[in-house]
């Protein structure tokens, strides 16, 4: 157990210490300096490449160079990057994350050389050459944590995909017992849903039992047909704000320039136009599946909870036209090389 709190102890310092004001051109360019020409030729990448559409949230093998190959100084830069890109509660939300690693091996009794959760393998990527004058993104990546981001010069235009995940959900044991990193996104969907009236229920369950897992899953385009479910439009003035409420948790896992341009699409696509729907049980407690889905024009957010006992959750936001940059960016990078 010492060993637990030393292991979360140092990778809550790591996070904690990595604070920046410097944007993200200078970080990314700060970043690829202090790589060494063999953590380059992993890590850096042309803008145009397919890997930059590689998308998963898994233990698995992955391009782009982690934090158990990095130096303090390089991990340091590579945080303030990510730090740069996130508001304070969604790099809180990683940080924590993170460290459920060390708490997932303990649960799951993997020997010490084991590095199946690893806490120290979580990846950075960079696509492009980042200036100020130019089409670029990166991707940061590992178990339960996938963010990337494109940027047209030093702004930046697209965050998604954008997924969370946590396995436990809610830590049932040990010194961390009751800990629950995506509280907020597992209580404000039930908030929401326990807003509505008998009829309205008939429509935003769309069934009885959750599935297995998010729907568009590593999928690089994220449709999934028409929304189904309960429309913005059939809700009273308090639960229409329960649903912006829960849309905006997910945006604001971003920096609030970013975000307040993404809600302000959000908003001109027409609220009116958002669906909510359920699957699964209707209240939370382990063991009980539950699912639920939120779609505009714009956007598409999805939650699961199913695994390990109704104990591990899935959460993603997608933006069904700037996803990974979106086509229209790339071709511009294209014809400008």
């Amino acid at each position: 157990m010492k060993t637990l709190l030393l292991q979360i102890s140092v990778f809550l310092t790591l996070f904690a210490t990595s604070l920046s004001a410097q944007n993200s051109v200078q970080l990314a360019s700060k970043f690829i300096a202090s790589l060494s020409e063999g953590q380059k030729k992993e890590t850096v990448f042309t803008f145009d490449t397919t890997e930059r559409y590689r998308f998963h949230f898994v233990p698995m093998k992955r391009n782009g160079v982690t934090f158990n190959e990095l130096s303090m100084e390089q991990k340091s830069i590579g945080l303030d990057l990510l730090k740069s890109c996130l508001s304070d509660e969604a790099y809180q939300k990683t940080n924590d994350i993170v460290a459920l690693e060390v708490i997932l091996k303990e649960l799951e009794h993997r020997k010490p050389e084991d590095h199946y959760r690893d806490p120290g393998n979580y990846h950075f990527s960079i696509f492009g050459n980042p200036s100020t004058k130019s089409i670029w993104g990166w991707r940061f990546e590992g178990h339960h944590i996938s963010f990337h981001f494109t940027f047209n010069q030093q702004k930046m235009v697209s965050g998604t995909p954008g997924f969370l995940g946590t396995n436990p959900a809610i830590v049932l044991s040990g010194p961390e017992k009751g800990k629950q990193v995506l509280k907020n996104e597992s209580d404000k969907g039930f908030d929401l849903l326990n807003a509505l009236n008998a009829s309205q229920l008939k429509k935003a369950i769309i069934d009885s039992i959750a599935y297995k897992d998010i729907l568009t899953f590593d999928k690089r385009k994220a449709m999934l047909g028409d929304p189904v479910g309960l429309s913005f439009a059939e809700m009273s003035v308090s639960q229409q704000q329960k649903l912006i409420d829960l849309v905006t948790l997910y945006v604001r896992r971003y920096t609030h320039a970013f975000a307040k341009e993404m809600l302000d699409n959000i908003k001109k696509a027409g609220h009116e136009n958002i669906w909510f729907s359920w699957a699964g049980f209707t209240y939370p407690e382990i063991g009980k599946g539950t699912y639920y889905r939120v779609q505009g024009p714009t956007f598409l957010i999805e939650y699961d909870n199913t695994q390990n006992n109704a104990n591990h959750v899935h959460s993603v936001l997608r933006d069904l036209k700037q996803d990974f940059g979106g086509d229209e960016l790339l071709e511009h990078y294209k014809m400008a090389h």
